[in-house]
């Protein structure tokens, strides 16, 4: 089974996070997503699907449309296909306790003749991103003969969508609800405002939290300004007589 290791360090009664299932995958193109891990040390989640399970890295630095850096990415187990859309906080005393951003997700199509089970095999593993942040060529690449044996590199191939000097942080919101890291560790609902979203400009995020109560403004006087009131001879009793003045003597 392709998840024992994952089934191994977490117990699904204890933790929001998808148990191991059959291996699946939606038909059509192969999906991809970036989960922002907010747990012992702040990182991001690297997943690329293959044979229905998403092979995953953990890249302390984030990926970069910058094709000038080499981030390093540390091999770890593969997880369920269904982890790709899970958001959310791993509670405390659970493997990876603290909260997962879906940073990004989209589908990606493989570079070169051979199969993605064969380019993992080599460690060589080439692949063009349609996500709503990562768009564009980049490869994954296994130095051999270092540490552990799980490190490899993520690097961004040159092309139109190569950004220089372009930060990961700048961007660190969620594709799937909008929210922040710690609106997200605060387990607040999902935001309303548009984020501008690389490829899906028109995205709006919908929110269930209640909105703010506005001001009341001011009621708008009418353009047209009113008629001038004509004055009317008092009839009250309170009213003065008027006088009567007396003709000039002659």
């Amino acid at each position: 089974m392709p998840l024992e290791e994952y089934a191994a360090k977490r117990k699904f009664e204890k933790t929001p996070e998808p148990p191991p299932g059959k291996a699946k995958s939606k038909p059509g193109a192969l999906f991809f997503c970036v989960q922002r891990h907010d747990a012992t040390r702040l990182h991001y989640d690297f997943r690329l699907e293959v044979n229905g399970v998403l092979k995953s890295w953990a890249v302390p630095k984030g990926p970069s449309l910058d094709p000038a850096v080499k981030h390093f990415a540390a091999h770890v187990e593969d997880h369920p296909f269904d982890y790709g859309e899970f958001e959310g906080n791993i509670p405390a005393g659970n493997y990876g306790a603290g909260s997962v951003m879906l940073w990004d997700r989209g589908t990606y199509e493989l570079l070169g003749d051979a199969p993605a089970q064969e380019q993992f095999a080599r460690g060589d593993f080439k692949f063009r991103l349609h996500g709503e942040k990562l768009k564009g060529d980049f490869a994954i690449v296994h130095m051999k003969g270092r540490g552990k044996g799980n490190e490899w590199l993520l690097i961004k191939k040159r092309d139109d969508f190569a950004v220089t000097g372009w930060d990961v942080e700048e961007h660190a919101w969620s594709v799937l609800s909008g929210r922040t890291q710690q609106e997200i560790a605060q387990n607040l609902p999902a935001r309303k405002s548009k984020r501008k979203t690389a490829g899906a400009s028109d995205r709006v995020w919908e929110s269930d939290r209640p909105a703010k109560k506005a001001a009341k403004a001011p009621a708008k006087k009418s353009a047209a300004k009113a008629a001038p009131k004509k004055k009317v001879a008092s009839t009250s009793p309170r009213s003065k007589a008027p006088v009567k003045r007396k003709s000039p003597k002659p």
